[in-house]
């Protein structure tokens, strides 16, 4: 098995009537689904979904963010990725420990199965940091597929009209002795030992003057080229995997970036949420919870503030 570190680009090929992303996400994926504490088949939606969302991420202006949000009537509940052009990603699951414990019909984890049904919700904002406060855009479409790579083609093409197609992989080992999480009274399975070995995707789009002879060599050379959790698999960097998939048509890099898990919470960011729930809120955590504890849902980071930080804010008010 090949090692890549992580990279995201973006390209041009067939005289810029394609434009394509790909990404190497194996690093980001490990540290998300580490900090969530995620089982096997949640591992490898939130994965898929934060490189997903990485990718589509990439493609938006400046001081805009995407966030892509499966909001799943299956046991995993919401999937939840966002993401900016600088190739910074974040994402959680509601549910971590969403398992299945068959794969599926092609011996894969059944990440369909642990998403189920329900929307599929895209969100584009810009300048919310900087207190632009523009008005954001939101799409949304049902989702069709639950493998997640199919669920954002079908946005894009129904939502962005943009003809797209993606793959999106995650691939991860157990060590040995990690065993299998149970339905009932079996030993859990030891999060501990999961890794994650390869994970990455691409996202290759039609851009409306693309030719029909082209649209139709894309129809056949696609689905025969190697899955990307293959690629990534085999230590093909994103440029490698575009040639891989795109043949013999040429490839232009317009960028290249490192992406990487970045959440922007902070101690600091904590404490202003404290203060703004209201001195009868912090009164009442000073009384009763001997201070105060948030967590971050994007990256699980906890954060402890002590009665004399609380006493703090009533004083500063």
């Amino acid at each position: 098995m090949g090692e890549n570190r992580d990279s995201l680009i973006h390209a041009t090929a067939a005289g810029n009537q394609i434009r394509c992303m790909a990404a190497v996400t194996t690093a980001l994926v490990g540290e998300a689904c580490r900090r969530h504490r995620t089982f096997p088949t949640a591992s490898a939606a939130l994965g898929r979904v934060l490189t997903g969302g990485l990718l589509l991420g990439s493609g938006v202006k400046d001081l805009e963010k995407i966030t892509v949000h499966f909001d799943c009537d299956g046991p995993i509940g919401n999937i939840v990725a966002q993401a900016d052009p600088y190739g910074k990603v974040r994402g959680y699951v509601s549910n971590p420990e969403a398992d299945s414990i068959s794969a599926n019909e092609r011996g894969k984890l059944d990440v369909q199965g642990v998403v189920g049904g329900g929307t599929l919700y895209v969100t584009r904002d810009a300048g919310f940091e900087i207190g632009l406060l523009r008005e954001a855009y939101r799409g949304s479409v049902p989702i069709v597929s639950g493998e997640i790579g199919k669920d954002l083609a079908y946005y894009l093409a129904k939502s962005e009209q943009i003809k797209s197609a993606v793959s999106l992989g995650v691939l991860m080992t157990v060590d040995a002795d990690g065993g299998r999480p149970a339905q009932t009274s079996a030993p859990r399975f030891e999060i501990d030992r999961l890794r994650i070995t390869a994970a990455g995707g691409f996202i290759i789009q039609m851009m409306p003057s693309v030719e029909e002879d082209l649209i139709a060599y894309l129809e056949r050379a696609i689905p025969e080229a190697p899955t990307s959790t293959e690629m990534v698999s085999a230590g093909l960097a994103p440029e490698s995997m575009l040639r891989a998939v795109l043949g013999d048509l040429d490839l232009t890099v317009l960028e290249e970036q490192e992406p990487r898990f970045h959440c922007p919470c902070s101690h600091e960011r904590a404490r202003l949420m404290i203060s703004a729930l209201g001195r009868d809120e912090v009164e009442d955590m000073i009384a009763n919870d001997d201070g105060a504890e948030m967590i971050c849902h994007f990256c699980n980071e906890a954060y402890r503030l002590t009665t004399e930080e609380l006493n703090e804010i009533l004083r500063e008010e």
